[in-house]
């Protein structure tokens, strides 16, 4: 399976990096680390639906997409036109990401002038990649429900809340839907993609949405290609959209950012 070998693939790099640093230093020196720029909620609560605009080199069903991706340039394109936030994945091994990434997308959102939030995209399985995230600059990290035992889904959300990082827990199927609710999540991501498979039904995200707890954020992923589609969503009443593939692939990269937010309005 993709996502097994994904989640087994994440413990052997955090074994690697605790060789270099150890679980305890890193700790330290997230806990004392500066306060996050902003909300990731916040940025994402105004009004209509928000874009949450992704940094994605390639992917385990599409292989590459934008072999010269450059982060710090892509994360300003999108706070230029309008993203709400931008989603980084590093993951290396399928998706071609890395840390690097994330900690150049915030360099150059900060040197910009940009309080854009970041949310760090991957398989995250331990604290020790929570405590990465909060030195790299994130201000949200995903936390996938189908990769986790429920006790330690509980560990990690606790402990990136602790950190200042919004949680944002991805459900694909009623049944995680439903496990959720038990941590009144902050903010809940509807992957239309099956990890398992790879397959896309952005009707996912049509059938899941009134199974969330009501004061939780939602925010579809996957899939979401169109203003059409972001039209559609937005009348579902999701609070924002996830989108990566369509701006990295996109000949014009702000105009496709602005289309995609005048459709949430």
């Amino acid at each position: 399976m993709i996502l097994d070998d994904l989640v087994a693939r994440s413990r052997q790099r955090v074994a690697a990096a605790k060789e270099v640093e150890p679980l305890e230093a890193l700790s330290e020196r997230a806990h004392n680390a500066p306060p996050v720029d902003r909300s990731f909620v916040d940025a994402l609560r105004g009004p209509g639906t928000s874009l949450i605009a992704e940094i994605k080199r390639a992917s385990p069903s599409r292989g590459t997409l934008n072999g010269n991706l450059n982060p710090a340039e892509q994360a300003c394109l999108y706070a230029r036109a309008g993203a709400d936030a931008v989603s980084v994945l590093t993951e290396p091994s399928r998706f071609l990401g890395s840390l690097a990434d994330l900690v150049d997308a915030h360099g150059a959102l900060s040197t910009a002038g940009f309080y854009t939030p970041l949310l760090r995209k991957d398989f995250i399985v331990e604290s020790y990649q929570l405590f990465e995230a909060r030195l790299a600059g994130a201000a949200a990290v995903l936390l996938i429900v189908s990769a986790l035992e429920r006790a330690q889904l509980r560990l990690l959300y606790d402990r990136a809340v602790a950190l200042e990082l919004t949680p944002l827990v991805e459900v694909h199927n009623k049944a995680e839907a439903r496990a959720v609710a038990a941590l009144d999540p902050i903010a809940v991501g509807i992957n239309n993609r099956n990890l398992r498979t790879f397959r896309v039904d952005i009707e996912t995200t049509a059938r899941l949405r009134s199974l969330l707890p009501p004061q939780a954020l939602v925010v579809t992923e996957s899939g979401i290609h169109s203003p059409e589609q972001v039209h559609r969503l937005a009348a579902i009443g999701v609070d924002a959209v996830l989108v990566g593939e369509a701006l990295v692939t996109a000949p014009d990269v702000s105009a496709a950012v602005r289309a995609l937010k005048e459709a949430g309005r």
